[in-house]
Protein backbone atom coordinates (compact mmCIF):
# COMPACT_ATOMS: atom_id res chain seq x y z
CA UNK A 1 0.00 0.00 0.00
CA UNK A 2 1.63 3.70 -1.01
CA UNK A 3 -0.19 5.03 2.74
CA UNK A 4 1.96 2.38 4.55
CA UNK A 5 4.81 3.53 2.39
CA UNK A 6 4.45 7.03 2.83
CA UNK A 7 3.99 6.88 6.52
CA UNK A 8 7.60 4.83 6.67
CA UNK A 9 8.90 7.74 4.66
CA UNK A 10 7.78 10.52 6.52
CA UNK A 11 8.34 8.67 10.00
CA UNK A 12 11.88 7.52 9.03
CA UNK A 13 14.24 9.52 11.51
CA UNK A 14 15.63 12.48 9.87
CA UNK A 15 12.90 13.06 7.40
CA UNK A 16 12.19 16.66 6.34
CA UNK A 17 12.29 18.48 2.84
CA UNK A 18 14.02 21.40 2.77
CA UNK A 19 10.88 24.27 2.87
CA UNK A 20 10.90 25.81 -0.44
CA UNK A 21 12.66 29.64 -0.68
CA UNK A 22 14.58 28.21 2.05
CA UNK A 23 18.45 28.51 -0.34
CA UNK A 24 17.69 24.38 -1.39
CA UNK A 25 14.11 24.02 -3.25
CA UNK A 26 16.05 21.86 -5.88
CA UNK A 27 16.72 19.72 -3.16
CA UNK A 28 13.31 19.91 -2.56
CA UNK A 29 11.96 18.98 -6.07
CA UNK A 30 14.89 16.62 -6.49
CA UNK A 31 13.31 14.53 -3.67
CA UNK A 32 9.53 14.83 -4.67
CA UNK A 33 10.50 13.91 -8.63
CA UNK A 34 12.88 10.69 -6.86
CA UNK A 35 9.88 9.82 -5.01
CA UNK A 36 7.39 10.02 -7.66
CA UNK A 37 9.88 8.14 -10.16
CA UNK A 38 9.87 5.23 -7.60
CA UNK A 39 6.03 4.83 -6.97
CA UNK A 40 3.65 8.06 -8.29
CA UNK A 41 0.97 7.16 -5.27
CA UNK A 42 3.55 7.14 -2.42
CA UNK A 43 5.48 10.43 -3.80
CA UNK A 44 1.89 12.29 -3.85
CA UNK A 45 1.31 11.26 -0.67
CA UNK A 46 4.70 12.71 0.85
CA UNK A 47 4.44 15.80 -1.09
CA UNK A 48 0.90 16.91 0.87
CA UNK A 49 2.68 16.38 4.37
CA UNK A 50 5.62 17.62 3.29
CA UNK A 51 3.14 21.00 1.88
CA UNK A 52 1.39 21.09 5.67
CA UNK A 53 4.67 21.63 7.22
CA UNK A 54 5.95 24.38 4.30
CA UNK A 55 2.22 25.63 4.59
CA UNK A 56 2.36 25.62 8.80
CA UNK A 57 5.76 27.43 8.93
CA UNK A 58 5.14 30.74 6.14
CA UNK A 59 1.68 30.81 7.86
CA UNK A 60 2.38 30.54 11.87
CA UNK A 61 5.63 29.49 12.32
CA UNK A 62 4.82 25.72 13.10
CA UNK A 63 5.86 22.38 11.93
CA UNK A 64 3.90 18.88 11.31
CA UNK A 65 5.25 16.77 14.45
CA UNK A 66 6.93 13.33 14.70
CA UNK A 67 4.48 10.37 14.42
CA UNK A 68 1.86 12.50 12.26
CA UNK A 69 0.80 12.07 8.69
CA UNK A 70 -1.12 15.24 7.19
CA UNK A 71 -2.70 15.80 4.49
CA UNK A 72 -3.66 19.14 2.11
CA UNK A 73 -7.35 18.98 1.76
CA UNK A 74 -8.49 22.52 -0.01
CA UNK A 75 -10.50 21.16 -3.08
CA UNK A 76 -14.38 22.98 -3.18
CA UNK A 77 -15.77 21.59 -6.36
CA UNK A 78 -18.65 22.12 -6.29
CA UNK A 79 -21.70 20.94 -4.40
CA UNK A 80 -20.23 20.31 -1.52
CA UNK A 81 -19.08 22.40 0.95
CA UNK A 82 -17.25 22.67 4.71
CA UNK A 83 -18.11 25.51 6.92
CA UNK A 84 -16.73 26.54 10.42
CA UNK A 85 -18.32 28.00 12.71
CA UNK A 86 -16.88 29.63 16.26
CA UNK A 87 -17.72 27.87 19.35
CA UNK A 88 -16.73 29.75 22.52
CA UNK A 89 -13.01 30.58 22.02
CA UNK A 90 -12.47 27.97 19.50
CA UNK A 91 -14.36 26.72 15.58
CA UNK A 92 -16.21 23.38 14.65
CA UNK A 93 -16.39 22.09 11.10
CA UNK A 94 -19.29 20.54 9.58
CA UNK A 95 -19.69 19.25 6.19
CA UNK A 96 -18.41 17.19 3.15
CA UNK A 97 -14.98 17.96 1.60
CA UNK A 98 -14.08 15.89 -1.33
CA UNK A 99 -10.63 14.27 -3.05
CA UNK A 100 -9.28 14.10 0.23
CA UNK A 101 -5.62 12.06 -0.30
CA UNK A 102 -4.98 9.58 2.89
CA UNK A 103 -8.57 10.20 3.65
CA UNK A 104 -8.10 6.93 5.67
CA UNK A 105 -4.45 7.25 6.74
CA UNK A 106 -3.76 10.68 7.56
CA UNK A 107 -3.57 12.25 11.00
CA UNK A 108 -3.92 15.39 10.77
CA UNK A 109 -5.37 17.78 7.61
CA UNK A 110 -5.26 21.16 6.53
CA UNK A 111 -9.04 22.13 5.75
CA UNK A 112 -10.39 24.78 3.96
CA UNK A 113 -13.56 25.66 5.03
CA UNK A 114 -16.01 28.84 4.89
CA UNK A 115 -16.53 30.72 7.60
CA UNK A 116 -18.52 33.93 7.97
CA UNK A 117 -15.98 36.62 6.74
CA UNK A 118 -14.54 34.16 4.15
CA UNK A 119 -12.42 30.86 3.32
CA UNK A 120 -10.16 30.21 5.91
CA UNK A 121 -7.90 27.11 6.47
CA UNK A 122 -7.77 25.07 9.17
CA UNK A 123 -5.70 22.41 11.32
CA UNK A 124 -7.61 19.39 11.92
CA UNK A 125 -6.64 16.42 13.96
CA UNK A 126 -8.42 13.52 11.93
CA UNK A 127 -9.07 11.27 14.95
CA UNK A 128 -11.22 13.34 16.91
CA UNK A 129 -14.89 12.01 17.01
CA UNK A 130 -17.08 13.28 13.92
CA UNK A 131 -14.66 12.55 11.28
CA UNK A 132 -15.73 10.05 8.75
CA UNK A 133 -14.05 9.01 5.18
CA UNK A 134 -16.13 7.21 2.10
CA UNK A 135 -13.30 5.75 -0.03
CA UNK A 136 -16.08 4.15 -1.90
CA UNK A 137 -16.28 7.04 -4.49
CA UNK A 138 -13.02 6.44 -6.29
CA UNK A 139 -13.34 3.68 -9.06
CA UNK A 140 -10.67 4.34 -11.01
CA UNK A 141 -7.50 2.15 -11.18
CA UNK A 142 -5.26 5.71 -10.59
CA UNK A 143 -4.28 6.93 -8.02
CA UNK A 144 -5.87 4.63 -5.90
CA UNK A 145 -3.53 3.53 -3.34
CA UNK A 146 -3.01 7.26 -2.53
CA UNK A 147 -6.67 6.50 -0.41
CA UNK A 148 -8.43 9.20 -1.89
CA UNK A 149 -12.21 9.71 -0.62
CA UNK A 150 -15.14 11.87 0.57
CA UNK A 151 -14.60 13.12 4.46
CA UNK A 152 -17.69 14.13 6.13
CA UNK A 153 -16.75 16.75 9.17
CA UNK A 154 -19.18 16.79 12.23
CA UNK A 155 -18.90 19.43 15.24
CA UNK A 156 -15.30 18.69 14.68
CA UNK A 157 -12.82 20.82 16.76
CA UNK A 158 -10.47 22.49 14.54
CA UNK A 159 -7.69 25.14 14.83
CA UNK A 160 -7.15 28.10 12.63
CA UNK A 161 -4.05 28.40 10.34
CA UNK A 162 -3.72 32.05 9.91
CA UNK A 163 -6.47 34.46 8.58
CA UNK A 164 -8.88 34.90 6.26
CA UNK A 165 -7.57 34.25 2.68
CA UNK A 166 -3.68 33.40 4.08
CA UNK A 167 -3.56 30.17 2.76
CA UNK A 168 -3.93 31.64 -0.87
CA UNK A 169 -2.49 34.55 -0.29
CA UNK A 170 0.97 33.96 0.39
CA UNK A 171 4.21 33.12 -2.42
CA UNK A 172 4.05 29.75 -0.66
CA UNK A 173 0.76 29.04 -2.70
CA UNK A 174 2.55 29.13 -6.19
CA UNK A 175 5.92 27.33 -4.53
CA UNK A 176 3.63 24.23 -3.55
CA UNK A 177 2.15 24.74 -6.58
CA UNK A 178 5.93 24.13 -8.71
CA UNK A 179 6.60 21.01 -6.66
CA UNK A 180 2.95 19.03 -7.30
CA UNK A 181 4.87 19.72 -11.34
CA UNK A 182 8.00 18.07 -10.02
CA UNK A 183 5.77 14.77 -8.74
CA UNK A 184 4.35 14.80 -12.15
CA UNK A 185 8.11 15.23 -13.68
CA UNK A 186 8.94 12.26 -11.26
CA UNK A 187 5.73 10.59 -12.94
CA UNK A 188 7.02 10.75 -16.10
CA UNK A 189 10.42 9.57 -15.18
CA UNK A 190 8.45 6.34 -14.18
CA UNK A 191 6.70 6.08 -17.48
CA UNK A 192 9.43 6.15 -19.18
CA UNK A 193 11.45 3.12 -17.47
CA UNK A 194 10.35 0.72 -19.79
CA UNK A 195 11.48 2.72 -22.63
CA UNK A 196 14.85 3.36 -21.47
CA UNK A 197 15.32 -0.40 -20.41
CA UNK A 198 14.26 -1.23 -24.04
CA UNK A 199 16.96 0.34 -25.08
CA UNK A 200 19.29 -2.10 -24.35
CA UNK A 201 17.91 -5.22 -26.13
CA UNK A 202 17.33 -3.42 -29.72
CA UNK A 203 18.85 -1.02 -32.01
CA UNK A 204 14.86 -0.93 -33.76
CA UNK A 205 15.36 2.61 -35.24
CA UNK A 206 11.72 3.53 -34.60
CA UNK A 207 12.19 2.95 -31.31
CA UNK A 208 14.96 4.69 -30.56
CA UNK A 209 13.38 8.13 -32.44
CA UNK A 210 10.57 7.77 -29.73
CA UNK A 211 13.07 7.13 -27.02
CA UNK A 212 14.94 9.93 -28.34
CA UNK A 213 12.04 12.28 -28.29
CA UNK A 214 10.92 11.56 -24.87
CA UNK A 215 15.01 11.89 -23.62
CA UNK A 216 14.91 15.48 -25.05
CA UNK A 217 11.50 16.04 -23.40
CA UNK A 218 12.45 14.82 -20.01
CA UNK A 219 15.85 17.13 -20.05
CA UNK A 220 13.64 20.10 -20.67
CA UNK A 221 11.23 19.15 -18.06
CA UNK A 222 13.94 19.19 -15.63
CA UNK A 223 15.77 22.00 -16.94
CA UNK A 224 12.55 24.23 -16.36
CA UNK A 225 12.07 22.90 -12.47
CA UNK A 226 16.01 23.56 -12.26
CA UNK A 227 14.79 26.81 -13.51
CA UNK A 228 12.33 27.21 -11.16
CA UNK A 229 13.40 26.27 -8.27
CA UNK A 230 16.74 28.89 -8.65
CA UNK A 231 13.98 31.49 -9.14
CA UNK A 232 11.99 30.93 -5.85
CA UNK A 233 15.47 30.76 -4.15
CA UNK A 234 16.82 33.79 -5.80
CA UNK A 235 13.28 36.04 -4.39
CA UNK A 236 10.97 33.84 -2.43
CA UNK A 237 8.49 36.47 -2.55
CA UNK A 238 8.97 37.13 -6.18
CA UNK A 239 7.79 33.70 -8.15
CA UNK A 240 4.09 34.58 -9.18
CA UNK A 241 1.19 32.55 -10.88
CA UNK A 242 2.43 33.75 -13.80
CA UNK A 243 5.59 31.02 -13.11
CA UNK A 244 3.64 28.32 -11.58
CA UNK A 245 1.22 28.11 -14.12
CA UNK A 246 3.96 28.12 -16.81
CA UNK A 247 5.55 25.34 -14.94
CA UNK A 248 2.65 23.18 -14.62
CA UNK A 249 1.73 23.20 -17.58
CA UNK A 250 4.61 22.64 -19.45
CA UNK A 251 5.41 19.39 -17.57
CA UNK A 252 1.71 18.40 -17.91
CA UNK A 253 2.61 18.74 -21.68
CA UNK A 254 5.68 16.93 -21.08
CA UNK A 255 4.10 13.96 -19.06
CA UNK A 256 1.14 13.81 -21.36
CA UNK A 257 3.63 13.17 -24.75
CA UNK A 258 6.09 11.18 -22.45
CA UNK A 259 3.19 8.69 -22.00
CA UNK A 260 2.18 8.70 -25.58
CA UNK A 261 5.72 8.00 -26.97
CA UNK A 262 6.22 5.13 -24.71
CA UNK A 263 3.12 3.07 -25.44
CA UNK A 264 3.52 3.93 -29.44
CA UNK A 265 6.55 2.61 -28.89
CA UNK A 266 6.35 -0.74 -26.65
CA UNK A 267 3.00 -1.03 -27.76
CA UNK A 268 0.17 -2.80 -25.00
CA UNK A 269 3.13 -5.37 -23.47
CA UNK A 270 3.30 -2.92 -21.02
CA UNK A 271 0.19 -1.66 -20.39
CA UNK A 272 -0.88 -5.43 -19.96
CA UNK A 273 1.99 -7.51 -18.86
CA UNK A 274 3.70 -5.39 -16.66
CA UNK A 275 1.50 -4.23 -13.64
CA UNK A 276 4.05 -2.14 -12.13
CA UNK A 277 4.22 0.08 -15.44
CA UNK A 278 0.39 -0.31 -16.01
CA UNK A 279 -0.59 1.21 -12.51
CA UNK A 280 2.43 3.94 -13.32
CA UNK A 281 0.34 5.19 -16.72
CA UNK A 282 -3.16 5.19 -14.65
CA UNK A 283 -1.74 6.68 -11.65
CA UNK A 284 -0.39 9.64 -14.01
CA UNK A 285 -3.37 9.90 -16.10
CA UNK A 286 -5.04 10.82 -13.14
CA UNK A 287 -2.44 12.36 -11.16
CA UNK A 288 -1.97 15.30 -13.87
CA UNK A 289 -5.39 16.03 -13.97
CA UNK A 290 -5.15 17.80 -10.66
CA UNK A 291 -4.56 21.16 -12.94
CA UNK A 292 -7.42 22.75 -14.07
CA UNK A 293 -6.17 22.07 -17.74
CA UNK A 294 -7.38 24.63 -20.45
CA UNK A 295 -8.86 26.78 -17.53
CA UNK A 296 -5.60 27.59 -16.04
CA UNK A 297 -3.96 27.84 -19.37
CA UNK A 298 -6.78 30.69 -19.70
CA UNK A 299 -5.97 32.41 -16.70
CA UNK A 300 -1.54 31.81 -17.57
CA UNK A 301 -2.87 34.07 -20.68
CA UNK A 302 -4.96 36.81 -18.89
CA UNK A 303 -1.22 37.11 -16.81
CA UNK A 304 0.61 37.51 -19.87
CA UNK A 305 1.66 41.20 -20.92
CA UNK A 306 4.52 42.60 -23.08
CA UNK A 307 7.20 41.00 -21.13
CA UNK A 308 8.29 38.36 -23.91
CA UNK A 309 10.26 35.10 -21.99
CA UNK A 310 14.00 35.42 -22.76
CA UNK A 311 16.75 37.94 -22.72
CA UNK A 312 16.15 41.57 -23.61
CA UNK A 313 12.94 43.54 -23.74
CA UNK A 314 13.81 45.63 -27.62
CA UNK A 315 12.10 43.40 -30.10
Amino acid sequence: MSTDAARTIVDSPGFALPRPGAGATLERFAALTLLCSEDISTGRLVEAHADADAILGEIIGGAVRPGEFWGVWAAQPPGTRVDARRVGDGFELDGVKEWCSGAGSCTHALVTAATVDGNRLFAVDLRQPGVSADLSVWHSTGMRATDTGTVTFHAVPATPVGEVGAYLDRPGFWHGGMGVAACWFGGARRVARPLYRALTRTDDPLLRMHAGAVDAQLATGWAAIEAAARLIDADPTGPSQRHAFGLRWTIEQIATAVVDRVGRALGPGPLVADPDHARAVADLTVYIRQSHADADLAVLGSLVDDRIPGPGQDF
